[in-house]
Protein backbone atom coordinates (compact mmCIF):
# COMPACT_ATOMS: atom_id res chain seq x y z
CA UNK A 1 0.00 0.00 0.00
CA UNK A 2 2.55 2.51 0.66
CA UNK A 3 4.75 1.45 -2.25
CA UNK A 4 1.32 2.62 -4.21
CA UNK A 5 1.07 5.66 -2.10
CA UNK A 6 4.57 6.80 -2.75
CA UNK A 7 4.33 6.22 -6.91
CA UNK A 8 1.26 7.80 -6.79
CA UNK A 9 2.53 11.00 -5.32
CA UNK A 10 5.72 10.31 -7.64
CA UNK A 11 3.45 11.17 -10.89
CA UNK A 12 1.64 14.05 -8.62
CA UNK A 13 4.86 15.66 -8.78
CA UNK A 14 4.43 17.37 -12.51
CA UNK A 15 0.50 17.04 -12.25
CA UNK A 16 -0.99 20.16 -11.51
CA UNK A 17 -2.38 20.60 -8.06
CA UNK A 18 -5.55 22.53 -7.26
CA UNK A 19 -7.01 23.41 -3.95
CA UNK A 20 -10.55 23.59 -2.70
CA UNK A 21 -11.57 23.83 0.69
CA UNK A 22 -14.95 22.72 1.22
CA UNK A 23 -17.55 24.67 2.97
CA UNK A 24 -19.85 22.42 3.63
CA UNK A 25 -17.95 24.71 5.18
CA UNK A 26 -18.93 27.07 7.22
CA UNK A 27 -20.61 24.03 8.05
CA UNK A 28 -20.67 23.76 3.95
CA UNK A 29 -18.83 22.28 1.78
CA UNK A 30 -16.94 23.92 -1.56
CA UNK A 31 -13.70 25.43 -3.19
CA UNK A 32 -12.59 25.36 0.39
CA UNK A 33 -11.97 21.55 1.22
CA UNK A 34 -8.84 21.89 3.59
CA UNK A 35 -8.32 24.37 6.04
CA UNK A 36 -4.97 24.08 4.73
CA UNK A 37 -6.45 25.32 1.90
CA UNK A 38 -8.47 27.48 4.38
CA UNK A 39 -4.88 29.88 3.70
CA UNK A 40 -4.66 28.33 0.74
CA UNK A 41 -6.95 31.27 0.33
CA UNK A 42 -4.13 31.90 1.35
CA UNK A 43 -2.61 35.30 2.08
CA UNK A 44 0.37 37.26 1.54
CA UNK A 45 2.31 40.63 1.82
CA UNK A 46 4.12 43.25 0.34
CA UNK A 47 4.87 46.95 0.99
CA UNK A 48 4.27 48.89 -2.23
CA UNK A 49 7.67 50.86 -2.11
CA UNK A 50 6.79 52.89 -5.03
CA UNK A 51 3.81 54.40 -3.44
CA UNK A 52 5.65 53.90 0.47
CA UNK A 53 1.35 51.89 1.02
CA UNK A 54 1.28 48.38 3.17
CA UNK A 55 -0.50 46.30 0.70
CA UNK A 56 -0.71 42.61 1.89
CA UNK A 57 -1.12 40.15 -1.08
CA UNK A 58 -3.50 37.09 -0.21
CA UNK A 59 -5.03 34.46 -2.47
CA UNK A 60 -8.28 33.35 -1.88
CA UNK A 61 -8.34 30.53 -4.65
CA UNK A 62 -11.39 31.00 -6.67
CA UNK A 63 -14.00 33.51 -7.10
CA UNK A 64 -16.72 34.00 -3.62
CA UNK A 65 -19.83 32.70 -4.22
CA UNK A 66 -21.68 35.63 -2.51
CA UNK A 67 -20.64 38.57 -0.58
CA UNK A 68 -24.21 38.56 0.51
CA UNK A 69 -23.78 37.62 3.84
CA UNK A 70 -26.42 35.50 3.71
CA UNK A 71 -26.22 33.24 0.30
CA UNK A 72 -21.78 33.01 0.52
CA UNK A 73 -22.08 29.99 2.67
CA UNK A 74 -18.48 28.95 2.42
CA UNK A 75 -15.31 29.86 3.16
CA UNK A 76 -14.27 31.22 0.05
CA UNK A 77 -16.96 33.96 0.47
CA UNK A 78 -17.22 34.23 4.38
CA UNK A 79 -12.79 34.69 4.63
CA UNK A 80 -12.77 37.88 2.81
CA UNK A 81 -16.17 38.90 4.59
CA UNK A 82 -14.53 38.68 7.60
CA UNK A 83 -12.29 41.94 6.83
CA UNK A 84 -15.09 43.64 4.76
CA UNK A 85 -17.66 43.17 7.39
CA UNK A 86 -18.19 42.95 11.38
CA UNK A 87 -21.46 41.44 13.58
CA UNK A 88 -22.44 42.41 16.92
CA UNK A 89 -19.48 40.08 18.35
CA UNK A 90 -16.02 39.50 16.56
CA UNK A 91 -13.52 37.16 17.68
CA UNK A 92 -10.31 38.52 19.70
CA UNK A 93 -6.90 37.78 19.75
CA UNK A 94 -7.62 35.11 21.52
CA UNK A 95 -10.07 33.40 19.92
CA UNK A 96 -12.63 34.61 22.13
CA UNK A 97 -16.42 36.57 21.26
CA UNK A 98 -15.58 40.22 22.30
CA UNK A 99 -17.36 42.89 21.40
CA UNK A 100 -17.69 44.11 17.44
CA UNK A 101 -20.50 46.27 16.21
CA UNK A 102 -21.93 46.38 19.16
CA UNK A 103 -20.32 48.01 22.52
CA UNK A 104 -21.75 45.53 25.20
CA UNK A 105 -25.16 43.51 25.52
CA UNK A 106 -27.21 42.67 28.54
CA UNK A 107 -27.84 38.96 29.09
CA UNK A 108 -31.77 38.39 30.74
CA UNK A 109 -31.52 35.97 34.18
CA UNK A 110 -33.26 33.62 32.24
CA UNK A 111 -30.24 33.61 29.13
CA UNK A 112 -33.18 33.89 26.58
CA UNK A 113 -33.33 37.55 26.17
CA UNK A 114 -29.97 39.39 24.44
CA UNK A 115 -29.94 43.54 24.63
CA UNK A 116 -27.20 44.70 22.16
CA UNK A 117 -26.32 48.26 22.69
CA UNK A 118 -24.56 49.74 19.09
CA UNK A 119 -21.51 51.75 18.87
CA UNK A 120 -22.23 55.15 18.37
CA UNK A 121 -19.09 55.42 16.04
CA UNK A 122 -19.96 52.66 13.93
CA UNK A 123 -20.48 53.03 10.44
CA UNK A 124 -20.97 51.61 6.98
CA UNK A 125 -18.20 52.72 4.06
CA UNK A 126 -20.31 55.09 2.38
CA UNK A 127 -20.96 57.23 5.89
CA UNK A 128 -24.35 56.15 7.16
CA UNK A 129 -24.77 54.56 10.66
CA UNK A 130 -24.70 51.17 11.49
CA UNK A 131 -28.27 50.70 13.09
CA UNK A 132 -30.47 47.97 15.00
CA UNK A 133 -32.73 48.03 12.05
CA UNK A 134 -29.84 46.64 9.56
CA UNK A 135 -29.10 44.17 12.08
CA UNK A 136 -33.08 43.00 11.60
CA UNK A 137 -32.75 43.18 7.98
CA UNK A 138 -30.02 41.33 7.29
CA UNK A 139 -31.37 38.24 9.74
CA UNK A 140 -34.96 38.33 8.24
CA UNK A 141 -33.51 38.38 4.75
CA UNK A 142 -31.41 35.61 5.78
CA UNK A 143 -34.68 33.10 7.21
CA UNK A 144 -36.65 34.43 4.72
CA UNK A 145 -37.51 31.32 2.73
CA UNK A 146 -37.90 33.35 -0.46
CA UNK A 147 -34.35 33.88 -0.11
CA UNK A 148 -33.07 30.36 0.51
CA UNK A 149 -30.00 31.09 2.51
CA UNK A 150 -28.11 27.84 3.45
CA UNK A 151 -26.89 29.49 6.52
CA UNK A 152 -30.91 30.14 7.57
CA UNK A 153 -30.46 26.97 10.41
CA UNK A 154 -27.57 28.79 12.03
CA UNK A 155 -30.21 30.99 13.48
CA UNK A 156 -32.91 29.01 14.55
CA UNK A 157 -31.58 29.44 18.25
CA UNK A 158 -34.04 32.84 17.71
CA UNK A 159 -37.14 32.45 18.63
CA UNK A 160 -39.58 32.19 15.51
CA UNK A 161 -36.49 31.78 13.44
CA UNK A 162 -37.28 28.27 12.08
CA UNK A 163 -41.22 28.98 11.60
CA UNK A 164 -40.62 31.92 9.62
CA UNK A 165 -37.51 29.60 7.42
CA UNK A 166 -39.65 26.85 7.17
CA UNK A 167 -43.19 29.24 5.77
CA UNK A 168 -44.96 27.68 8.86
CA UNK A 169 -44.78 31.48 10.33
CA UNK A 170 -43.83 35.24 9.38
CA UNK A 171 -41.38 37.24 9.78
CA UNK A 172 -43.27 39.25 12.44
CA UNK A 173 -42.76 36.49 14.86
CA UNK A 174 -39.07 36.56 14.36
CA UNK A 175 -37.97 37.87 17.80
CA UNK A 176 -35.10 40.75 16.66
CA UNK A 177 -36.24 43.84 17.92
CA UNK A 178 -34.81 47.51 16.63
CA UNK A 179 -36.08 49.24 20.07
CA UNK A 180 -33.94 52.18 18.67
CA UNK A 181 -31.21 52.71 16.00
CA UNK A 182 -28.47 51.95 17.94
CA UNK A 183 -30.47 49.25 20.53
CA UNK A 184 -30.78 45.66 19.37
CA UNK A 185 -33.06 43.05 21.22
CA UNK A 186 -32.95 39.18 20.23
CA UNK A 187 -35.01 36.75 22.56
CA UNK A 188 -34.21 32.86 22.13
CA UNK A 189 -36.16 30.14 22.29
CA UNK A 190 -34.13 28.93 24.96
CA UNK A 191 -31.01 29.41 27.17
CA UNK A 192 -28.10 29.03 24.46
CA UNK A 193 -24.55 29.69 26.11
CA UNK A 194 -22.19 29.57 22.85
CA UNK A 195 -24.62 32.69 20.92
CA UNK A 196 -22.01 35.47 21.18
CA UNK A 197 -19.89 33.15 19.64
CA UNK A 198 -22.49 32.05 16.80
CA UNK A 199 -23.31 35.46 15.77
CA UNK A 200 -19.34 36.49 14.63
CA UNK A 201 -20.30 34.17 12.11
CA UNK A 202 -20.81 36.52 8.81
CA UNK A 203 -23.91 34.92 8.71
CA UNK A 204 -24.91 37.09 10.95
CA UNK A 205 -22.86 40.13 9.72
CA UNK A 206 -25.60 42.94 8.83
CA UNK A 207 -26.95 44.47 5.77
CA UNK A 208 -27.25 48.05 4.86
CA UNK A 209 -31.35 47.80 4.65
CA UNK A 210 -31.29 51.77 2.50
CA UNK A 211 -28.90 50.69 0.08
CA UNK A 212 -30.10 47.21 -0.13
CA UNK A 213 -33.75 48.71 -0.90
CA UNK A 214 -32.72 50.35 -3.45
CA UNK A 215 -30.47 48.09 -4.84
CA UNK A 216 -30.60 44.43 -3.75
CA UNK A 217 -27.51 43.15 -5.97
CA UNK A 218 -25.44 46.00 -3.69
CA UNK A 219 -23.31 43.13 -3.14
CA UNK A 220 -22.48 42.01 -6.43
CA UNK A 221 -19.77 44.74 -7.70
CA UNK A 222 -17.19 46.66 -5.83
CA UNK A 223 -19.09 50.18 -7.28
CA UNK A 224 -21.87 49.07 -4.83
CA UNK A 225 -20.79 47.19 -1.90
CA UNK A 226 -20.44 49.00 1.24
CA UNK A 227 -18.58 47.50 3.87
CA UNK A 228 -18.43 47.80 7.88
CA UNK A 229 -15.04 46.17 8.40
CA UNK A 230 -11.97 47.08 8.71
CA UNK A 231 -11.62 46.72 5.00
CA UNK A 232 -13.70 48.50 1.62
CA UNK A 233 -14.32 46.45 -1.22
CA UNK A 234 -12.12 49.13 -3.65
CA UNK A 235 -11.95 46.93 -6.97
CA UNK A 236 -12.92 43.21 -8.07
CA UNK A 237 -12.29 41.81 -11.31
CA UNK A 238 -14.43 38.60 -11.24
CA UNK A 239 -12.79 35.49 -11.13
CA UNK A 240 -9.52 37.01 -11.01
CA UNK A 241 -8.74 39.54 -8.33
CA UNK A 242 -10.22 41.73 -5.73
CA UNK A 243 -8.30 45.04 -4.18
CA UNK A 244 -9.57 46.18 -0.43
CA UNK A 245 -8.50 49.20 0.87
CA UNK A 246 -8.49 50.54 4.73
CA UNK A 247 -12.36 51.58 5.37
CA UNK A 248 -12.19 54.96 7.23
CA UNK A 249 -15.11 55.08 8.63
CA UNK A 250 -14.36 51.78 10.39
CA UNK A 251 -14.93 52.70 14.39
CA UNK A 252 -11.72 50.85 14.67
CA UNK A 253 -10.02 52.35 12.36
CA UNK A 254 -6.89 53.39 14.42
CA UNK A 255 -5.78 49.61 14.99
CA UNK A 256 -5.73 49.18 11.10
CA UNK A 257 -2.02 49.10 10.02
CA UNK A 258 -2.61 47.83 6.49
CA UNK A 259 -3.89 50.57 3.53
CA UNK A 260 -4.88 47.25 1.35
CA UNK A 261 -5.27 43.40 0.46
CA UNK A 262 -4.60 42.33 -3.03
CA UNK A 263 -6.59 39.02 -3.36
CA UNK A 264 -5.58 36.87 -5.96
CA UNK A 265 -7.67 33.81 -6.89
CA UNK A 266 -5.58 31.10 -8.07
CA UNK A 267 -7.13 27.41 -7.69
CA UNK A 268 -3.67 25.42 -8.02
CA UNK A 269 -1.25 24.33 -5.11
CA UNK A 270 1.47 24.35 -6.93
CA UNK A 271 1.45 27.61 -8.79
CA UNK A 272 0.58 29.24 -5.52
CA UNK A 273 3.98 28.28 -3.53
CA UNK A 274 5.91 29.38 -6.80
CA UNK A 275 4.31 32.55 -6.36
CA UNK A 276 4.97 32.35 -2.91
CA UNK A 277 8.91 31.50 -3.75
CA UNK A 278 9.03 34.77 -6.11
CA UNK A 279 7.90 37.00 -3.47
CA UNK A 280 4.34 37.25 -5.14
CA UNK A 281 2.20 36.11 -2.37
CA UNK A 282 3.90 36.18 1.15
CA UNK A 283 2.04 32.78 2.25
CA UNK A 284 1.35 29.99 0.53
CA UNK A 285 -0.34 26.36 1.52
CA UNK A 286 2.53 23.31 1.32
CA UNK A 287 2.08 21.35 -1.74
CA UNK A 288 1.82 17.36 -0.42
CA UNK A 289 4.78 16.35 -2.26
CA UNK A 290 7.29 19.21 0.15
CA UNK A 291 5.42 18.48 2.62
CA UNK A 292 9.02 16.66 4.36
CA UNK A 293 11.15 19.37 3.19
CA UNK A 294 9.34 22.17 4.40
CA UNK A 295 6.93 21.59 7.80
CA UNK A 296 9.60 22.32 9.95
CA UNK A 297 10.84 25.60 8.69
CA UNK A 298 10.68 28.59 10.35
CA UNK A 299 8.32 30.57 8.32
CA UNK A 300 5.79 27.73 8.58
CA UNK A 301 2.40 28.30 10.81
CA UNK A 302 1.00 25.21 12.04
CA UNK A 303 -2.72 24.85 14.31
CA UNK A 304 -5.50 23.48 14.73
CA UNK A 305 -8.71 24.01 12.56
CA UNK A 306 -12.00 22.69 13.46
CA UNK A 307 -13.06 20.66 10.31
CA UNK A 308 -13.74 17.27 8.96
CA UNK A 309 -13.03 15.77 5.34
CA UNK A 310 -15.39 12.77 5.28
CA UNK A 311 -17.56 10.78 2.54
CA UNK A 312 -21.19 10.49 2.58
CA UNK A 313 -23.40 7.64 1.50
CA UNK A 314 -26.89 8.25 -0.39
CA UNK A 315 -28.99 5.42 1.89
CA UNK A 316 -31.79 6.00 -0.88
CA UNK A 317 -29.24 4.23 -3.56
CA UNK A 318 -28.22 0.39 -3.36
CA UNK A 319 -26.00 -0.90 -1.78
CA UNK A 320 -25.94 1.49 1.08
CA UNK A 321 -29.15 1.22 2.44
CA UNK A 322 -27.58 -1.51 3.79
CA UNK A 323 -25.67 -0.42 7.71
CA UNK A 324 -23.28 -3.40 7.62
CA UNK A 325 -21.92 -2.59 4.03
CA UNK A 326 -21.48 0.85 4.93
CA UNK A 327 -19.52 -0.23 8.31
CA UNK A 328 -17.63 -2.86 5.91
CA UNK A 329 -16.34 0.47 3.82
CA UNK A 330 -15.37 2.57 6.44
CA UNK A 331 -13.45 -0.11 8.09
CA UNK A 332 -11.67 -1.04 4.68
CA UNK A 333 -9.53 2.56 5.17
CA UNK A 334 -6.17 3.16 6.73
CA UNK A 335 -6.53 6.38 7.50
CA UNK A 336 -3.17 6.84 9.34
CA UNK A 337 -1.68 6.19 5.68
CA UNK A 338 -3.73 8.69 3.83
CA UNK A 339 -2.88 11.45 6.43
CA UNK A 340 0.96 10.39 6.69
CA UNK A 341 1.63 10.02 2.76
CA UNK A 342 -1.26 11.43 0.82
CA UNK A 343 -2.63 14.39 2.36
CA UNK A 344 0.73 15.17 4.53
CA UNK A 345 1.00 18.16 6.28
CA UNK A 346 0.56 16.92 9.85
CA UNK A 347 -2.70 16.40 9.41
CA UNK A 348 -4.36 13.59 11.55
CA UNK A 349 -6.48 10.72 10.90
CA UNK A 350 -9.94 10.53 11.96
CA UNK A 351 -12.13 8.38 13.95
CA UNK A 352 -15.05 10.15 14.84
CA UNK A 353 -16.88 12.68 13.23
CA UNK A 354 -16.16 16.13 16.17
CA UNK A 355 -13.08 17.54 15.62
CA UNK A 356 -10.26 17.55 18.31
CA UNK A 357 -10.41 21.04 20.61
CA UNK A 358 -14.20 21.00 22.01
CA UNK A 359 -13.47 21.17 25.80
CA UNK A 360 -16.32 19.88 27.88
CA UNK A 361 -17.22 21.16 30.84
CA UNK A 362 -15.21 18.71 33.06
CA UNK A 363 -12.14 19.89 31.32
CA UNK A 364 -11.49 17.27 28.87
CA UNK A 365 -11.61 16.80 25.10
CA UNK A 366 -14.80 15.99 23.32
CA UNK A 367 -12.48 13.76 20.80
CA UNK A 368 -11.01 12.06 23.80
CA UNK A 369 -14.00 10.83 25.69
CA UNK A 370 -15.99 9.60 22.66
CA UNK A 371 -12.17 7.94 21.68
CA UNK A 372 -12.33 6.05 18.27
CA UNK A 373 -15.42 5.41 16.84
CA UNK A 374 -14.47 3.77 13.89
CA UNK A 375 -11.07 1.90 12.80
CA UNK A 376 -8.71 -0.08 9.88
CA UNK A 377 -9.70 -3.64 10.23
CA UNK A 378 -9.64 -5.15 7.01
CA UNK A 379 -10.65 -8.73 7.91
CA UNK A 380 -13.97 -7.10 9.82
CA UNK A 381 -14.56 -5.06 6.71
CA UNK A 382 -14.84 -8.60 4.76
CA UNK A 383 -16.84 -10.00 7.13
CA UNK A 384 -19.30 -7.30 7.60
CA UNK A 385 -19.43 -6.63 3.69
CA UNK A 386 -20.38 -10.50 3.44
CA UNK A 387 -23.13 -10.51 5.78
CA UNK A 388 -24.39 -7.38 4.53
CA UNK A 389 -24.51 -8.79 1.30
CA UNK A 390 -26.47 -11.73 2.75
CA UNK A 391 -28.71 -9.82 4.41
CA UNK A 392 -30.17 -7.91 0.44
CA UNK A 393 -29.51 -10.93 -1.37
CA UNK A 394 -26.47 -9.34 -3.57
CA UNK A 395 -24.43 -11.84 -5.40
CA UNK A 396 -22.19 -8.67 -6.03
CA UNK A 397 -22.28 -5.57 -5.46
CA UNK A 398 -24.39 -2.67 -7.59
CA UNK A 399 -21.73 -0.87 -9.95
CA UNK A 400 -20.61 2.21 -7.17
CA UNK A 401 -19.18 5.70 -8.01
CA UNK A 402 -17.23 7.29 -5.55
CA UNK A 403 -17.56 11.45 -6.51
CA UNK A 404 -15.56 14.41 -5.78
CA UNK A 405 -15.13 17.89 -6.57
CA UNK A 406 -12.53 18.84 -8.99
CA UNK A 407 -8.92 19.59 -7.24
CA UNK A 408 -5.57 17.61 -7.26
CA UNK A 409 -6.04 16.63 -3.43
CA UNK A 410 -9.62 15.64 -3.41
CA UNK A 411 -8.09 13.17 -6.48
CA UNK A 412 -5.14 11.98 -4.96
CA UNK A 413 -7.49 10.90 -1.58
CA UNK A 414 -10.01 9.53 -3.60
CA UNK A 415 -7.66 7.28 -5.49
CA UNK A 416 -6.05 6.12 -2.41
CA UNK A 417 -9.68 4.63 -1.27
CA UNK A 418 -10.27 3.52 -4.66
CA UNK A 419 -6.80 1.23 -3.84
CA UNK A 420 -7.32 0.36 -0.04
CA UNK A 421 -11.07 -1.06 -1.39
CA UNK A 422 -9.45 -3.31 -4.12
CA UNK A 423 -7.08 -4.25 -1.59
CA UNK A 424 -9.31 -5.02 1.33
CA UNK A 425 -12.86 -5.09 0.16
CA UNK A 426 -12.22 -7.18 -3.27
CA UNK A 427 -14.47 -4.28 -4.39
CA UNK A 428 -14.01 -2.28 -7.08
CA UNK A 429 -14.83 1.77 -7.34
CA UNK A 430 -15.43 3.81 -10.06
CA UNK A 431 -14.15 7.69 -9.26
CA UNK A 432 -16.03 11.07 -10.94
CA UNK A 433 -14.53 14.08 -10.59
CA UNK A 434 -17.22 17.58 -11.05
CA UNK A 435 -16.69 21.06 -10.78
CA UNK A 436 -17.87 22.25 -7.60
CA UNK A 437 -21.49 23.94 -8.60
CA UNK A 438 -22.36 20.83 -10.26
CA UNK A 439 -21.44 18.75 -7.58
CA UNK A 440 -22.86 20.62 -4.87
CA UNK A 441 -26.46 20.78 -6.61
CA UNK A 442 -26.03 17.18 -7.58
CA UNK A 443 -25.11 16.17 -3.97
CA UNK A 444 -28.36 17.89 -1.88
CA UNK A 445 -30.24 16.56 -4.47
CA UNK A 446 -29.49 13.12 -3.61
CA UNK A 447 -28.03 12.32 -7.16
CA UNK A 448 -24.46 11.07 -5.84
CA UNK A 449 -24.55 7.61 -4.89
CA UNK A 450 -21.08 8.42 -2.77
CA UNK A 451 -19.27 11.42 -2.16
CA UNK A 452 -16.41 13.50 -0.70
CA UNK A 453 -17.59 16.17 1.49
CA UNK A 454 -15.60 18.74 4.13
CA UNK A 455 -17.25 20.76 7.07
CA UNK A 456 -15.64 23.30 8.73
CA UNK A 457 -17.29 24.42 11.97
CA UNK A 458 -19.44 28.14 11.71
CA UNK A 459 -18.93 28.13 15.53
CA UNK A 460 -17.23 26.52 18.68
CA UNK A 461 -19.69 24.00 19.71
CA UNK A 462 -19.34 20.27 18.76
CA UNK A 463 -23.23 20.51 18.20
CA UNK A 464 -22.77 22.37 14.50
CA UNK A 465 -21.44 19.10 12.85
CA UNK A 466 -23.60 16.90 14.95
CA UNK A 467 -26.76 19.16 13.70
CA UNK A 468 -25.94 17.99 10.07
CA UNK A 469 -27.52 15.11 9.75
CA UNK A 470 -31.29 15.55 11.49
CA UNK A 471 -33.98 14.79 9.35
CA UNK A 472 -34.63 17.53 6.94
CA UNK A 473 -31.31 19.60 7.16
CA UNK A 474 -30.11 20.86 4.51
CA UNK A 475 -26.67 19.97 5.35
CA UNK A 476 -27.95 16.01 5.64
CA UNK A 477 -27.34 14.88 1.83
CA UNK A 478 -28.11 11.21 2.81
CA UNK A 479 -31.78 10.50 3.09
CA UNK A 480 -31.26 9.64 6.83
CA UNK A 481 -33.83 9.69 9.08
CA UNK A 482 -33.46 8.67 12.72
CA UNK A 483 -35.61 10.40 15.09
CA UNK A 484 -33.65 9.11 18.04
CA UNK A 485 -30.50 11.17 16.22
CA UNK A 486 -33.20 14.08 16.46
CA UNK A 487 -34.32 13.97 19.88
CA UNK A 488 -30.34 13.87 21.21
CA UNK A 489 -29.76 16.68 19.02
CA UNK A 490 -32.59 18.62 20.42
CA UNK A 491 -31.39 17.84 23.82
CA UNK A 492 -27.96 18.98 23.21
CA UNK A 493 -29.19 22.52 21.87
CA UNK A 494 -31.79 23.37 24.75
CA UNK A 495 -30.76 21.68 27.74
CA UNK A 496 -29.48 24.08 30.16
CA UNK A 497 -27.18 21.99 32.40
CA UNK A 498 -24.19 21.47 30.54
CA UNK A 499 -22.88 18.59 31.91
CA UNK A 500 -26.04 16.81 30.34
CA UNK A 501 -26.30 18.83 27.28
CA UNK A 502 -22.55 17.36 26.55
CA UNK A 503 -23.77 13.76 27.29
CA UNK A 504 -26.39 14.47 25.11
CA UNK A 505 -24.04 15.60 22.14
CA UNK A 506 -21.93 12.39 22.96
CA UNK A 507 -24.16 9.95 22.92
CA UNK A 508 -25.53 11.52 19.53
CA UNK A 509 -21.86 11.36 18.00
CA UNK A 510 -21.84 7.71 18.66
CA UNK A 511 -24.88 6.83 17.13
CA UNK A 512 -23.80 8.16 14.21
CA UNK A 513 -20.94 5.93 14.15
CA UNK A 514 -22.81 3.50 14.65
CA UNK A 515 -24.92 4.14 11.54
CA UNK A 516 -22.22 4.87 9.73
CA UNK A 517 -23.84 7.35 6.96
CA UNK A 518 -20.82 8.85 6.70
CA UNK A 519 -17.05 8.16 6.41
CA UNK A 520 -14.59 10.37 8.51
CA UNK A 521 -11.53 10.33 7.15
CA UNK A 522 -9.44 13.23 8.15
CA UNK A 523 -9.36 16.68 10.49
CA UNK A 524 -8.08 19.72 8.99
CA UNK A 525 -5.64 21.70 10.19
CA UNK A 526 -4.09 25.31 9.01
CA UNK A 527 -0.49 25.02 7.84
CA UNK A 528 0.69 28.38 6.14
CA UNK A 529 4.20 29.36 4.98
CA UNK A 530 4.44 32.73 5.70
CA UNK A 531 6.82 35.46 4.64
CA UNK A 532 9.40 37.77 6.43
CA UNK A 533 7.56 40.90 7.98
CA UNK A 534 3.96 39.74 7.89
CA UNK A 535 2.53 39.53 11.00
CA UNK A 536 -0.67 39.85 12.95
CA UNK A 537 -2.72 37.86 10.98
CA UNK A 538 -5.33 35.86 13.29
CA UNK A 539 -6.06 32.30 12.31
CA UNK A 540 -8.77 31.53 14.77
CA UNK A 541 -9.27 27.44 15.05
CA UNK A 542 -12.99 28.06 14.73
CA UNK A 543 -13.70 31.06 12.52
CA UNK A 544 -12.40 32.45 10.00
CA UNK A 545 -8.85 34.46 9.40
CA UNK A 546 -8.66 38.33 10.37
CA UNK A 547 -6.43 40.56 8.89
CA UNK A 548 -7.40 43.54 11.19
CA UNK A 549 -4.34 43.30 12.95
CA UNK A 550 -2.38 42.13 9.89
CA UNK A 551 0.76 44.16 8.99
CA UNK A 552 3.87 44.10 6.37
CA UNK A 553 7.23 45.72 6.53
Amino acid sequence: MKKFLVLLFTVFLVAVLAACTANENAGEEEPADDAEAAEENGETGESDEASGEKILRLNNGVEPTSFNPSIGFDQVSWDPLNNLMEGLTRLDKESKAGPGAAADWEISEDGLTYTFNLREDANWSNGDPVTAEDFVYAWKLMLDPETGSQAAFLAYFIKGAEAFNSGEGSADDVAVTAVDEKTLEVVLEAPTGFFLDLLTNPAFFPVNHKVAEENPDWHAEAESFVANGPFKLESWEHDSEMMFAKNEEYWDADAVKLDKVHFEMVNDTNTQYQMFESGELDTASIPPELSDQLIDGDNVFIGNYGGLEFYRFNLTEEPFQNKKIRQAFSHAINRADIAEFVVKNGVEPAYGFVSPGFITPSGEDFRDVNGDLTTFDAEKAKQLLEEGMEEEGYDELPPIVLSYNTSDSNKAVAEAIQNMFIENLGVEVSLENQEWGVFAEAQQNLELQFSRSSFINDYNDPVNFLESFITDSYMNRTGWSNAEYDELIAKGKSETDEEKRWEYLLEAEKLLAEEMIAIPIRYYNTVVLEADGVSGILRHPVGYFDLKYADVE
